[in-house]
Parts: structure tokens; sequence; C-alpha cells
């Protein structure tokens, strides 16, 4: 009996500490991913560095590109892991893609964009933030560049930290304007261009979320609350793939294929309408097979609009990587051509070994980072579906259509998350509408403010967060990049 009862202690003690050896194997290997992500990250700017020094060769200011490589593979990074969220979120919120084949299918588009159709010449210094002139020596130019780029990676590195999806874009540009004040004074901005881009810190998201509410408005009215669901949605998917494919069209033809030809707006909307309507015809075979032997609820409609929110995926992610990309490494790439030629005042254009380093760094910072903003996006501020995640993706091509028409420098993130905002706030609305209808009909009360708080379909701490990242990018990133260009300039002279 005392040998039975010794085995029985024996066994539980055994199985206590085989319970503390899982739970330590389960806490090392979560503390030891993220130093996995860190350890790759860093090969990874060592590598940049050393395509440096193979495609720059030797002079005097070889050191500092390498250098500037290093910054750029970590500004990469950051761009992967925080920007890519986008366009990815929306879709795997609402499973039409698992994170692994959201992540594949972004470094592959991200990376055809930012190769094929990126890297044209842009402006001497981030779209033309600062004069160029204003500069002393080319010295002090590509300190500052050196500067607005770590200040531009280090502000975004945080932003992901905390959870906020940023404008990589806005952080370059508020990283070239703080070294261009702390280089040549107030007088060196361009004032009237930032003017420009602090209005589409509000145009940007109220522009995406007013679309995007406004086509959830349609096929809710149109398609969800009819009787027979199937038969509408057989006549309006197709009308509505249309206008996706020939917006993504128009959108494509207007920012992803300039390096190859320069097509202005109109032809752009010319060749968005005829793809539209041939896509809409084509639909319309495709969407009646599809329906074939479906329910007549709202579950059976999210089937219908899975391959269309895949596709905008896809393209939403080539188009950021042929523009956003080229921004992100701009600073790389003038400081390259300042430190060939010794002159920054021309435009510049970005050589491929940069735009390399730039495609490759989003793969890898998404891959190894992206997982937490792309959650965020896709599920942490309201709850969607194929349908909410569509209009998500829809908006964000037509609200950079609609900036282009107008002038206006808009943000793909703030378009993005304010379609999602302006889809969680419509749900919002419409399920109080609806329910006060249905109240009065049966002759209830209204609802206390408790419970309509308890009822609300965004994540308010989300809305503030972000809002408040949004706003303080600009100067954060230019009085971080302001003082970096002081220790620069301090410890290179």
């Amino acid at each position: 009996m005392s040998n039975n009862n010794f085995d029985a202690d024996h066994l539980d003690t055994l199985d206590r500490d085989l319970g503390r050896l899982t739970n330590l194997e389960a806490a090392t290997a979560y503390a030891s991913r993220p130093m996995v992500g860190l350890g790759i990250s860093f090969v990874f700017v060592v590598l940049a560095s050393v395509l440096a020094t193979v495609f720059f060769g030797q002079s005097n200011n070889t050191l500092i590109v390498i250098i500037a490589a290093g910054v750029g593979a970590y500004m990469a990074l950051n761009i992967g892991a925080n920007d890519v969220a986008n366009n990815m979120g929306p879709a795997v919120g609402a499973n039409a893609l698992s994170m692994g084949a959201a992540i594949a299918i972004a470094a592959v588009f991200e990376s055809m964009g930012a190769l094929l159709a990126g890297g044209d010449v842009v402006s001497t210094i981030a779209k033309g933030i600062i004069a160029p002139e204003s500069m002393q020596t080319s010295g002090i130019f590509i300190w500052a560049m050196l500067a607005a780029l770590l200040s531009a990676a280090l502000w975004v590195n945080l932003a992901t930290w905390v959870g906020a999806p940023v404008s990589t874009t806005h952080s370059v540009v508020g990283g070239v304007m703080g070294a261009g004040i702390a280089a040549a004074g107030f007088a060196a901005v361009n004032w009237p261009t930032m003017s420009k881009i602090a209005a589409s810190w509000v145009i940007s998201p109220v522009l995406g979320g007013t679309i995007a509410a406004a086509f959830l408005w349609f096929i809710k009215s149109r398609i969800v609350y009819q009787d027979d669901k199937i038969s509408a949605a057989k006549r309006w998917v197709p009308v509505l793939v249309g206008i996706m494919g020939g917006a993504f069209s128009t959108y494509l033809a207007m920012k992803g294929l300039k390096k190859i030809i320069k097509i202005d707006l109109t032809t752009a909307l010319s060749i968005g309408l005829a793809l539209g309507i041939i896509i809409w015809l084509v639909m319309i075979p495709v969407i009646r097979k599809q329906a074939e032997g479906l329910e007549n609820r709202n579950k059976s409609l999210k089937v219908l609009f899975g391959i269309p929110l895949v596709v905008s995926a896809a393209l939403l992610s080539f188009a950021h990587g042929a523009n956003d990309v080229a921004n992100a490494v701009g600073p790389l790439a003038a400081i390259v051509q300042a430190s060939q030629s010794g002159d920054f005042t021309a435009a510049v254009s970005i050589p491929l070994w940069v735009m390399v380093i730039g495609a490759l760094g989003i793969s890898f910072g998404l891959f190894l980072f992206g997982p937490k903003l792309i959650r965020m996006v896709g599920g942490q501020i309201t709850k969607l579906n194929p349908m909410r995640a569509y209009c998500v993706a829809l908006s964000a091509a037509i609200t950079v259509i609609v900036a282009s028409w107008l002038g206006l420098p808009v943000s793909s993130t703030h378009i993005a998350v304010g379609g999602v905002f302006g889809v969680g706030f419509f749900r919002e609305w419409d399920a109080s509408r609806r329910m006060k209808r249905a109240r009065v009909e049966a002759n209830l009360p209204e609802l206390s403010s408790d419970e309509r708080s308890r009822r609300k379909l965004v994540r308010r701490s989300h809305f503030l967060t972000i809002i408040a990242a949004w706003v303080i990018t600009v100067p954060a990133a230019a009085i971080l990049s302001a003082t970096l260009f002081w220790l620069i300039s301090t410890i290179a002279g």
C-alpha cells in the first residue's frame, strides 16, 4: 500500500515537473520568436550594406553610402511591418485569406510593384519638401537625408510596436522637413506643399471612409435586405466587380505604370471604363454559376465576394510597391547620387540595387513583423466580412483616383484605415436605426445610454490611438530628424 502511495506521489511530482518543463519550453519559444525576427532583420541590414559596397564601389563617400544602405534596409523592414497591413488586413479579417497566404501574396506583389513599376524618377528631396539649393554643401545634404531616413524608420518602428498603422510616406516627409529646417532654416521648406500634405490627413481617411460606407449601404440595400438575396446578388455582384476592376485599372494605369508609360487621368479613366465593362460582362456567367445551390441567406453572399477581395488585395499590394517603396528609399537614392556625382539639386533616379533593398526589406518585414498590424486592421477596429472588406479595398482605389484628379497628396494608409472606420461607423448607424425602428414597432422603450455604448461596433480605443499617431507623425518625425541631423553633423564635423 505504501509502495502504491509512493508511486502515485512520484508520478504526481513527475507530472508537475513535466508541466513546468512544458511551460518553460513554451515560454522560451515565445521569447525566442521575437529574437529570431530581430536576428534575421540584423542579417538583412548587414547584407544590404554589403550590397552597397559591391555596387557603389570605392570612393571617399563609400562609408556613408554603406551606412545609408543599412538604414534604408531598416526602413524597408518597417514598411513591411506596418504599411502593408493596410492592404492585407481587410482580406485576412474577412477570412478570405489566411495569414500565410496574405503574407505570400503581399510579398510577391509588393516586390513586383517595386521592381517592375517602381523606381521612376522622383524629385530631389521627397517630392519637393525642401529646396535642395538651400543646402550649403553635398555633405550637409547627405547628412540631412540620412537623418530623415533614420528618423522615419524609427518612428514607423515605434508606431508598429504600439499597434498604430501610420503613413511611411508622411514619416519620410516629416523626416526630410525636420532635417531641412535643422540644416538650412525654416525658409528651406516648401510650405505650400506641406499644407497640402496636412490637408490630406483629414481628406484621405474621410474620403476613404465615406466611399466605403456608401458602397456598403448600396450592398445592404440592393442585396442583403432583399427578400431574394441570391437573385439580387446575381444582378448586382457582377456590376460591383466590374466597378472594382475599372477602378483598379484606372488606379494602376495612373500609379503603377509610371516607369513604363505616362498616362494622364482622362486616358486612365477611359482604360478603366473599357476594362470595367468587359469585367462586368465576363462576371455575369461566373457569378451565376457560383450562385447555383446557394441558400437564401447572408452567409451565402460572402462566397461571391471572396475572389474579388483576394484580387483587390494583390492589386493594392502591387500599386503600393510601385509607389510607396520609391518614396521610402528616395532619401537613400538621393544619398547615392550625391555621393557619386556631388550633384544634389537634380532629379534623383533610383538605382536597381536600391529598389531591390526596398523590395526585399518589405517582404522580410511583412513576414517577420506584419501579422500584428494585419490582425489589428483586419479584425480589431471593427468586425469585417468579405462584403465589408470589399468596400474598403474599392474605396482605396477610388479615393486615390479622386485625389489625383484634385491634385491632393494622399496616404494609402489613411485611406485604407479610414475605409475600415467608415464601414464600422456605418454598421453602427445602420444597426442603431434598424433597432430603433423595431423597438418603435414593438412599442418598447428606448435603450439606455449604457446599453447603447455596449453596442458600439468600432473600438474607440483603437480609433483614438490611430488618429493621435496620424496627427503627430510629421512633427514627431521632424523633431527626431532635426535631433539626429545635429548629432550626425556634430560627429561628422
